[in-house]
């Protein structure tokens, strides 16, 4: 069903489907909820500190995580102590919970686990974002990112960044579940910056930037470390021309396997849906090729790493132009002249 589903809504010239009344009624619930926030009939609140939320307007992967890692460490290098908020998807309970570099998965979700390990920065899940905010700002933050809060319109934000995939776009610009958006375009406010993973497909990216052009990031993989530890790094070129069983359990995994096939891997595809939990005989395969995940599956698969489990890690990446305009657009709201923002 998530195949069929992906299929229909990233076709540009979609067909009538019979989702559309459904995507109607969604649209319209999702129009009024953001009128009533914007009304002051539902109440934005402050953390305390700024908050740039990182997020897409679509389902799937589109790189938000890594871009958040980027982002971390550029505004860390700025001298500024930085704290991220998650909900945690598919986690257990809906507290506020601490992220540490050794937490189980199955307690705070795979990304946040993967965001503390790769920033080091105070993490924080928790189904109430505002809630997780505010402890992060009482711990000492002077910004919070907040990591996929796009639509959590209760969180109040001082920047926001919207991610979109270069190669899928905004597919064929229908609302769930007649298409991939999380909520219409029309009545959305421009964001402060538009950054598209890829080079751009689609000419329906104009419809998330009306008044600056998009800034091109790049996913770079170059190196694949072994599950249980016992091998160094191994740079990707080394499995050239070697067959490898890819798994994929991501937003898109035709990117990681496309990432894969660019280093010359012969690879046998395995996609998964997102935030698979994976279990060992998923991974049990009849022959003894190596297996290549992403970094967002292997915290999940650590405990039954054997030798033929690899993990790819991948960073994202700008030219020394975007780089520059994307940390000089947060930093202008998050180092605000007068105390806006700050409250």
């Amino acid at each position: 069903m998530e195949q069929r589903l992906t299929e229909l809504w990233y076709r540009e010239r979609a067909p009538p489907s019979l989702l559309t009344p459904l995507a109607w009624l969604y649209g319209a619930l999702m129009r009024a909820r953001r009128r009533a926030y914007v009304s002051g009939w539902l109440r934005t609140e402050r953390a305390g500190k700024p908050v740039v939320v990182v997020g897409n307007l679509t389902l799937g992967g589109t790189g938000k995580t890594p871009l958040t890692i980027w982002l971390a460490r550029r505004l860390i290098a700025e001298g500024l102590k930085v704290g991220i908020v998650s909900r945690g998807y598919g986690r257990r309970g809906a507290g506020p919970r601490a992220v540490q570099s050794t937490s189980d998965w199955r307690q705070v979700g795979d990304e946040p686990l993967i965001l503390a390990r790769r920033t080091a920065c105070p993490t924080i899940v928790a189904r109430d974002r505002v809630a997780g905010a505010r402890a992060l700002v009482a711990g000492g933050a002077d910004v919070i990112l907040a990591d996929d809060g796009l639509q959590h319109l209760r969180l109040g934000r001082d920047c926001e960044i919207v991610v979109i995939d270069g190669a899928r776009g905004l597919g064929n610009g229908r609302v769930l579940p007649a298409g991939p958006l999380r909520e219409p375009l029309g009545r959305l406010p421009q964001p402060d910056a538009v950054v598209v993973n890829g080079a751009p497909e689609h000419g329906s990216l104009g419809a998330a930037s009306r008044t600056s052009p998009a800034l091109e990031m790049r996913l770079v993989a170059q190196e694949a470390l072994r599950l249980d530890g016992q091998e160094p790094p191994r740079a990707l070129h080394g499995f050239c021309g070697q067959r490898v069983h890819a798994v994929a359990g991501i937003g898109n995994p035709a990117r990681f396997f496309r990432e894969l096939r660019a280093h010359g891997i012969e690879v046998i595809e395995h996609a998964f849906a997102d935030h698979h939990r994976f279990a060992a005989p998923e991974l049990a395969f009849a022959d003894r090729l190596p297996v290549l995940m992403t970094e967002k599956d292997a915290v999940k698969c650590v405990a039954f790493a054997d030798p033929r489990l690899w993990y790819v890690p991948v960073a994202a990446q700008f030219g020394a132009r975007e780089a520059h305009e994307l940390l000089a657009r947060v930093l202008a709201k998050v180092r605000p002249t007068g105390a806006g923002g700050q409250t």
